[in-house]
């Protein structure tokens, strides 16, 4: 029935897939893209013939997925403000790839083996997809053969791939760099804090308090812009007013009167010493200000690279509460410090009234309400046109070396998410789109990988198991016991987010996890989203290289 109707062979390898993937060992789990490729082989098995262009889809969608969810800090990395680490992920990268070419040729592996040692040992799944396309283009004549080997590699090597990398990097990571990495952490908060206010970097930002309050005579004859900026120290200012039962807009040209009722948002203690001279009453239409969570995506880049605290004191920022800061593709919180800076593309969750929420996002950038619907104009537009100009080939000595559709929508997905950043009023791709095209996408691929290699997987992980999973440890331990050093000594960043940028640069989220725990801090993820922006690009690049240069 499954040879007949493979589309079921495909669902449910991805039942059983995520299932697998999702079993907890102490603290280590399989992963998705593990499961599904372990189901794969197994229900392969039964010699199920499934189309490739199934696969070219799935793939094509995840691709695109990826690099929109990069791309804006991709760019970011390039630029002047982020250009050591991702100078520093282009090193890494390069690192990776030579130690792991140099590991398949001393060992006599053929291009398939060492497409999917370079997949299983740094962990890119998404390099099998562009190596797969380069040797379907290649014109070898045992191509199929050679494909088939790529998940058997995957498969041995991607486990050390990903305990090994989280192992290294949290326990002989700090020996490694000489620091004592709870210290460390604690030395560059502290650092990052200065200028922090008695109250704290959060309070400053909390100004969404509002109660009523009765104007004296002392105020009438005032206008609202007088009135709040004599209790500018305070941050006092009027939300609503009130006035013989009718509720009035505040414009700040507007005239007080005695008896007014008005809706005052501050600090508590601010609005506790407010009742010295005006009366606090209560009263339902004003005691009820509705307040409002939206995400605020940054897109002017006057606002971006400015600290939290300096921001603090600027009149567009009051009125709302800043709940947290994510950045990157794999949205990524970030520590809210007074010197934390604000980048181009980063998402705050911010709550305040309308009014204020309104304002900040003129300054700043865009709100990102809730939707569901994608703009597939532009998503499929960017697809056609940049796989088209991936798919050009030249001939060099004979041999067309081409981007590959793959490639090409790669770097597309790469150009509309950084446009999308900087205008965010076009090229939607929610969140929930987002994860289908990145996670299903991928798993369709590799399903389909692990039910085409089925029937010849088993003798080939009898042939060359475990001199290849040897091989493979070498390829992912060596770069990253460099790594930490190379960060130290060369690039000089601070312990305290050395690691954190090591394991972006390896794209390795698990990794810096294991730091963070570690360092019982979430300081090291400062260093993150950079190098993996640039690294997720250059290492999925690198599964077809590994080809070509073979």
């Amino acid at each position: 029935m499954l040879r007949e109707h493979p589309t079921l062979a495909i669902f449910i390898t991805l039942g059983i897939g995520y299932w697998l993937g999702a079993l907890k060992f102490g603290h280590f789990s399989l992963g998705a893209v593990t499961g599904t490729l372990i189901a794969g082989v197994l229900i392969g098995q039964l010699d199920i013939a499934i189309s490739s262009q199934v696969k070219s889809m799935f793939f094509t969608m995840f691709l695109f997925a990826v690099g929109y969810g990069v791309g804006p800090q991709f760019v970011r990395g390039i630029a002047k403000n982020g250009a050591p680490q991702a100078i520093f992920a282009v090193v890494i990268s390069v690192l990776c790839f030579a130690v792991t070419y140099a590991g398949a040729k001393i060992a006599g592996y053929d291009v398939g083996l060492a497409a999917g040692l370079w997949a299983g040992a740094q962990t890119i799944s998404a390099s099998i997809g562009l190596a797969t396309d380069a040797i379907n283009s290649s014109g070898m004549s045992n191509a199929k053969t050679l494909l088939d080997q790529i998940p058997v590699a995957y498969a041995i090597c991607y486990l050390f791939g990903t305990i090994g990398t989280g192992m290294i990097l949290a326990y002989v990571g700090p020996t490694l760099i000489g620091a004592n990495l709870e210290e460390a952490c604690k030395d560059y908060e502290k650092e990052m804090s200065k200028g922090t206010p008695e109250e704290g970097i959060s309070r400053v930002w909390h100004r969404s308090e509002t109660r009523t309050y009765q104007l004296s005579d002392a105020v009438a004859g005032t206008t609202v812009a007088h009135f709040e900026s004599q209790h500018h120290s305070e941050r006092l200012f009027i939300e609503k007013i009130k006035r013989q039962g009718q509720i009035l807009d505040v414009e700040p040209t507007m005239t007080l009167a005695a008896k007014d009722l008005v809706a005052l948002t501050g600090h508590t203690d601010a609005l506790v010493h407010a009742q010295q001279y005006l009366t606090e009453v209560a009263d339902q239409d004003l005691d009820n200000i509705p307040l409002e969570t939206v995400d605020l995506v940054v897109t002017n880049k006057q606002f971006a690279n400015r600290t939290l605290v300096s921001l603090a004191s600027e009149d567009y920022t009051r009125g709302v509460f800043l709940n947290k800061i994510t950045r990157g593709a794999a949205s990524q919180e970030v520590p809210m410090l007074a010197q934390t800076e604000i980048h181009r593309g980063d998402v705050l969750s911010i709550t305040g009234t309308k009014l204020h929420t309104t304002r900040l996002e003129k300054e700043i950038g865009h709100v990102d309400r809730t939707t569901s619907q994608t703009d597939m104009v532009w998503v499929g537009l960017f697809i056609v046109i940049f796989g088209l100009i991936g798919a050009l080939s030249v001939n060099v000595g004979g041999v067309p070396v081409t981007l590959s559709v793959s490639g090409g929508v790669l770097i597309g997905g790469l150009v509309l998410g950084w446009l999308r950043s900087i205008h965010p009023t076009f090229a939607r791709l929610p969140e929930p789109t987002q994860w289908f095209m990145n996670s299903i996408g991928l798993n369709v691929f590799i399903a389909i990988v692990g039910i085409s290699a089925g029937p010849g997987f088993v003798s080939g992980l009898k042939n060359v198991g475990p001199e290849l999973f040897l091989i493979g440890a070498a390829a992912t331990s060596i770069p990253m016991l460099l790594a930490p050093l190379i960060g130290k000594y060369v690039f000089k960043f601070h312990p305290a987010i050395n690691l954190g940028i090591c394991g972006g640069a390896r794209t390795s989220t698990a990794s810096v996890a294991m730091v963070g725990e570690k360092a019982k801090s979430n300081i090291p993820m400062l260093g993150y989203t950079v190098p993996y922006a640039v690294s997720n690009t250059l290492l999925t690049l690198m599964g077809m290289f590994m080809v070509l240069f073979y």
